[in-house]
């Protein structure tokens, strides 16, 4: 029995793709027939993504913040704890633009284009950072290059915050990482962090999280092209 047949509530998800009224122009019953099953699926796939959301939300409580690391913003210095704002919650992101960089990683560029339009959004419910180790000036420069308005930028040369929280060594240079944080009254504890890399990856798969933050990924992978092996953003065309 696959997953998609496994009885969820009131109904399993076959019983409730079955039930769907959706049809198109010209379809033929093998189509209809195939769809079905994979609509199954595609519930049962939220329905997991859901349970895997509710694991996350349970997890014990994280590691201490060992320092209130000191970064630099658009308009000066800026303490890991102001970066909250008003929110409990902080969702960093570390951007690989390192001074190494002539210009930042296209895969975390297109990422934080998408993210920039929704921002404003975001910022409704949890707080984000966008951490490189670049110089701010030359962060904003290409924020502006790039059309970005909303992405909080915030340069963390000089402190240890991506070794810390990213992994990075001398020799790796910038690594991307998301994580979050939470701050339980004066406590300020590491909340949640990607740790799908490249020792999780699955053969001949790019390694990436579940579900994919890159928006991009997202919608090819409803096409019949799919993402494909052999396509990356680049920073122009």
């Amino acid at each position: 029995m696959s997953a998609a047949t496994e009885s969820f509530g009131p109904a399993s998800a076959s019983q409730l793709a079955r039930s769907s009224p959706v049809r198109f122009p010209g379809e033929s019953v093998a189509y209809r027939k195939a769809r079905t099953e994979l609509l199954a699926e595609e519930i049962d796939l939220r329905r997991r993504i859901e349970r895997v959301a509710e694991m996350r939300r349970a997890l014990p409580p994280g590691g201490e913040v060992p320092e209130d690391y000191v970064f630099q913003g658009a308009d000066g210095p800026v303490k890991f704890s102001e970066l909250f704002g008003r929110h409990p919650t902080l969702i960093t992101y570390n951007w690989m633009f390192g001074p190494q960089r002539e210009r930042p990683c296209p895969m975390c560029t297109s990422l934080l284009s998408a993210y920039d339009g929704e921002m404003p959004d975001i910022l409704q419910r949890v707080a984000f950072a966008v951490i490189a180790t670049s110089p701010i000036e030359r962060m904003t420069a290409f924020a502006a290059e790039r059309g970005w308005h909303h992405l909080p930028l915030y340069s963390s040369a000089g402190n240890s915050f991506n070794a810390d929280y990213a992994g990075e060594t001398p020799d790796s240079g910038d690594v991307p990482a998301f994580n979050v944080f939470r701050r339980d009254g004066k406590v300020l504890r590491h909340f949640w962090a990607a740790e799908m890399g490249p020792g999780t990856a699955d053969a001949g798969q790019d390694p990436r999280g579940a579900p994919d933050p890159m928006p991009i990924w997202n919608l090819l992978d409803l096409t019949p092209e799919g993402r494909g092996k052999d396509w990356y953003p680049k920073l122009s065309y």
